[in-house]
């Protein structure tokens, strides 16, 4: 039995996990997230939306044809990035999102909304002076940090072997 379990535990610890990393595009958090998981050889892998804003705006119109109404503009980046963003959040296994709270973040809200509703273990990031605007996102999350490095020590902590 103890033989089997120590097998078990083995190959939970040989797993890469997938980290989805979404929300603010303006800073540099997510690479600060990535020099982090380099350093310490955490065994994860990190992907994100699209973060160059311009080309995530234009995509649907770039790819399948221009229209004269920013309503439609808009429709069509969104459901190509949507592609995308679902898709990677399905398959992650933590999903961390960031409020900057120098923005308007409704793609930050909605990732951390449909993370939630997938079951995902949401990880959230933002200053403490968002507390309480964000107090529902942060009640669905398994965990809030304030800096990249606190993520960091996270990810640290629920992917190496102890």
């Amino acid at each position: 039995m103890l033989r089997t379990y120590h097998a078990r535990m083995s190959n939970f610890h040989a797993r890469t996990w997938s980290v989805y990393l979404g929300g603010e595009v303006h800073s540099d958090w997510r690479a600060q997230i990535a020099q982090g998981v380099e350093a310490k050889q955490l065994p994860v892998a990190l992907c994100a939306p699209v973060t160059d804003h311009p080309a995530s705006d234009a995509c649907g119109v770039r790819i399948l044809g221009e229209e004269p109404d920013p309503f439609w503009h808009d429709h069509k980046g969104a459901k190509v990035n949507a592609i995308r963003t679902r898709t990677l959040i399905d398959s992650c296994d933590i999903a961390v999102i960031r409020f900057a709270g120098e923005y308007r973040e409704w793609n930050a809200a909605f990732d951390a909304g449909y993370a939630a509703a997938r079951g995902k273990s949401l990880i959230v990031i933002h200053p403490e002076e968002l507390r309480h605007a964000l107090k529902e996102v942060d009640g669905a999350a398994m965990a809030v940090a304030r800096t990249a490095e606190q993520v960091v020590e996270i990810l640290e902590y629920v992917t190496v072997k102890r």
